[in-house]
Order: C-alpha cells, then structure tokens, then sequence
C-alpha cells in the first residue's frame, strides 16, 4: 500500500503532458475525525482535499495553495489548503439544521458562489483567482478555472468514499507543459485528446482501491510514462499561539479590554484541529508590550 497518502508526478515521454496521481486516506481520515460533519459534505471535503493536494505539485515555492467555494447555499463555506510539502487541513461551514440530499451537486450546495483558488507565498505576493461556480461538479469547476485564468489545458477526476471501512480520497490530474517537443500544434492536439479519452475511462472504485501503477497501467498502457518519486500527504494544522496572538492584536487594545472586562479570559479554537489557546490579562499586556498590572 506504498500509495496511500502519496502524491505522485508522471510525464508522458513523447508529448508535452504531464500528470500528478493522489491517494488520500489517513490524512482524510483525520480531517473527518475534526468535526461532525454530514455524510455529504464528508464526501466532498475528501474531494477538495484530493483537488489541493493535487495542485499543490504546481508549487515552486514555500507557501500554501488554497481552494475556496461559497455562496448563499446551506454549505455557506468549504475550503482546502496544502502546502508545498503536502500538509493538507480542510472545513466546512453548513446550516446544521439542514437535510443534505447525498446526490446534491457542489453547485446545488452552495448555491450562486464562487470558486476561488489562492497561492499565499511565504515570500512575495500573494495571486487569487476567482471564478464563478457554472458546474455541477469540483472537476469541472477547476478545469474552467484553469481555461480562464491560466489558460493551461488541464482535466481533473476526483473521487471519494467516506463511508468505507477505511474513508479514502483519490485525484488524477493531466496538463499540458509549455511547449518542449519538436511537435506540430495538430499532433499536440492529437496526443492531448488520446490522453483525456483515456483517462475518461477511469472509475471512481479503481481510483480509490487500485495502486497508483495499476491506474496508470490501466489508462496508459500503450504510452510510454515516466514516474518520479512519490511525495508523502499528511494532514497537519500550521495553527499556533503566536498566530493568535497577531489576530488579537490587530483588534486592538481597546477591544480585548472589553472582552477580558466581560470573560476573564480570551479563548480561542482553531476551526482546523480545535486545538484551544487562551490569553489572561498578563498575555495581552504582554501582546502591547507592556508591564502586567500590580495585584493588590
């Protein structure tokens, strides 16, 4: 089971195609165990994991990639981010009081809403795309992101199974690369669509149970592939203390004054892992930099 929570890159040999194949299961796993969530937006939270996990092998720099949808539907927010070393969290935000139809569509979700993709460099500028969401599926909505803002010819199939014995997510990606091979536009073509019919064949219990080799096997055959290493996925939260603490200062002294007036104490869950930190009086004098006051 060497695929599990791997990320894998392939290139096909005599076309300018590229590929990242993906397998998610503990790193979902513990995602799900965060929170209580439908058995609906469980199934599409695995989804936006597979889909960030997938498109953080565009990453050529320390940062996060962040993939957003929301709108007016009773899933108000659901979002994935993945680092470039594959650390992967996710939430959701839903109407608790709602029914959730299982066959419900991401569209039907989360009502007229955007889609909105974020790379956040550790260094540099930050770079937000947004489209609207016009598709009933995740895949497709990333496809149109990809033909509208980076014009890159790029298809997408993602599945997932929260359900099973042992909860798994699963992505295959295929895009075109900058132009390398000495090849005609036409024959380009040519390549590209014999690649996107082919991977059209892929069924959601194959991407979930079979190995990564067996699905490219099984798709690719006839075409020579070279695989790279694989790259390990895991699920982890970047939330800490001191993060917090810049949140609270941007509030201002005034405000948290109130808050300690009225609580005693500012406490505060991470929506990611539900980790807790609290904040006495002592740690927003200090925040200020200031001396605690004297207890008499």
């Amino acid at each position: 089971m060497s695929h599990i929570d791997q990320l894998q890159r392939f290139i096909f040999e005599h076309s300018d195609i590229r590929g990242e194949i993906l397998t998610l299961e503990k790193s979902y796993q513990d995602v799900l165990a965060n929170s209580d969530y439908p058995e609906t937006i469980q199934h599409l939270l695995g989804l936006f994991l597979a889909a960030a996990g997938l498109l953080s092998a565009t990453l050529k720099f320390d940062g996060v990639i962040t993939l957003q949808a929301q709108g007016p539907g009773p899933l108000s927010l659901i979002m994935a981010d993945c680092t470039r070393h594959h650390n992967l969290r996710a939430i959701a935000q839903f109407d608790p009081d709602q029914v959730f139809d299982s066959s419900a569509s991401l569209s039907d979700l989360i009502g007229e809403g955007t889609l909105t993709l974020t790379i956040d460099p550790n260094q540099g500028e930050r770079y937000q795309g947004i489209v609207p969401l016009e598709s009933d599926s995740l895949a497709a909505c990333l496809e149109d992101y990809f033909a509208r803002s980076e014009q890159l010819a790029t298809r997408i199939w993602l599945s997932a199974d929260a359900n099973g014995p042992s909860p798994r997510a699963a992505g295959l990606l295929l895009q075109v690369l900058p132009r390398q091979l000495e090849l005609c536009p036409e024959e380009n073509q040519r390549l590209w669509d014999h690649a996107t019919q082919l991977a059209d064949t892929i069924k959601e219990h194959e991407q979930l149970t079979l190995s990564h080799k067996e699905q490219l096997f099984r798709l690719f055959h006839q075409n020579e592939l070279r695989l790279f290493e694989s790259n390990p996925v895991q699920f982890f939260c970047s939330c800490s203390e001191g993060r917090f603490a810049e949140v609270l200062h941007s509030l201002g002294h005034e405000e948290l004054d109130s808050i300690l007036e009225e609580q005693g104490i500012i406490s505060i869950n991470c929506q990611f892992c539900h980790q807790q930190y609290r904040f006495n009086n002592e740690d927003i004098a200090e925040l200020f930099n200031e001396n605690p006051p004297m207890l008499h």
